[in-house]
């Protein structure tokens, strides 16, 4: 049981304004879902927040993908959140020489989690 709003965050999709760090770097080894709302007055005293219960399901980690490396790159991604990727990643994918194919006219919030796990494992291999 957490605050709403970190469940919230957590389990959030891609396009919504709680999709950020967190649900990426959660997502990418979890399957998360929202259980049951718990109303304040479930509690003596109630707290001034509402909580809720989380499912967190622990998913196989996928092969090739270095985790440092996806939270240095997922933090770089969501650093100006409102931002074109073009302006944040861009830079950052530069300077590790990638020439591959990601979509950089878009913003970090609007990217799917199996996106960013695929670019990290395939800058992973191109490390190596």
């Amino acid at each position: 049981m957490l605050q709403r709003e970190v469940v919230d965050r957590m389990a959030a999709t891609p396009g919504t304004k709680d999709y950020g760090r967190l649900s990426v770097m959660l997502q990418w080894r979890y399957d998360i879902e929202s259980v049951l709302d718990v109303a304040p007055q479930a509690f003596e005293p109630p707290p001034r927040v509402n909580s809720a219960v989380v499912r967190m399901l622990p998913q196989p980690a996928p092969q090739g993908v270095d985790g440092a490396l996806l939270g240095e790159l997922v933090r770089v991604a969501f650093s100006q959140r409102r931002k074109m990727l073009r302006n944040t990643l861009g830079r950052w994918l530069d300077d590790r020489n990638f020439d591959g194919m990601f979509d950089l006219q878009r913003r970090a919030e609007e990217v799917p989690v199996q996106e960013y796990v695929t670019l990290a494992r395939t800058l992973g291999t191109a490390a190596d």
